[in-house]
């Protein structure tokens, strides 16, 4: 794929166009990231909020999904990464109309599907870790923040979809730009080669004999004579 001219190219208006904020927040892949970012705000906010407590004889904290910490780091570690992946795309959606390199569009469309595949992934072992270590909370340990922890494991199953939806939308951007590559260079249809002449506008019926030439012709009607 060359790297330049690639105006239109994945799904993106032609480069240096005129940025259009009503038209930009309208598009699917935009309001998916949004979504996905405001549940990652959510979780991690959630569990890093209310996500410890202690009990009232000690001054200890604790994680309140059944005092494991991992399911508590777990939660704020992919929340906090995906809200700022999602700030970085959201970047990355903006300028990407400007991006004329086609190879460049390539590689961040490339880069939106792997990190929204593999997130998507990870919200949904987040959401089963943090919905088990929930069922074996004992009710007595929970003293404040059983809200929190409710709406952090609802936004984690939340935000598999969220991510889900981005990896939909990533792939479509992709094969556009393939389709697009495809259609570029498609070989041409074979074309009837026309005579070459080796000296342009020059015809071959008017050729004339040079000058001063002669053919070696006899007289009409001699005959050599015999030889004895």
């Amino acid at each position: 794929m060359e790297g330049g001219g690639g105006g239109g190219a994945y799904g993106a208006a032609k480069a240096g166009g005129a940025f259009d904020l009503g038209r930009f927040v309208q598009q699917p892949q935009v309001l998916a990231r949004i979504a996905s970012a405001v549940f990652a705000l959510i979780v991690f906010s959630c569990l890093v909020g209310e996500g410890y407590t202690n009990s009232p004889s000690s001054p200890q904290l604790f994680c309140i999904f059944n005092h494991n910490e991992d399911a508590c780091r777990y939660g704020i570690g992919i929340g906090i990464l995906a809200f700022l992946a999602c700030i970085f795309f959201f970047m990355v959606d903006i300028y990407f109309p400007q991006i004329s390199n086609t190879t460049d569009r390539k590689y961040l469309v490339l880069a939106d599907l792997g990190f929204s595949g593999l997130w998507t992934f990870l919200w949904f072992v987040g959401f089963c870790f943090l919905t088990n270590q929930w069922a074996w909370t004992r009710a007595e340990d929970v003293h404040i923040g059983a809200d929190s922890a409710r709406a952090a494991i609802t936004f984690s199953f939340f935000s598999i979809f969220s991510w889900g939806l981005l990896i939909t939308f990533a792939y479509k951007r992709y094969k556009m730009g393939v389709e697009d590559f495809a259609r570029s260079y498609m070989d041409p249809s074979p074309e009837v080669p026309t005579p070459y002449s080796s000296y342009p506008n020059i015809s071959h019926d008017n050729y004339q004999q040079p000058p001063f030439t002669h053919t070696a012709e006899g007289p009409e009607g001699y005959q050599p004579p015999p030889v004895y």
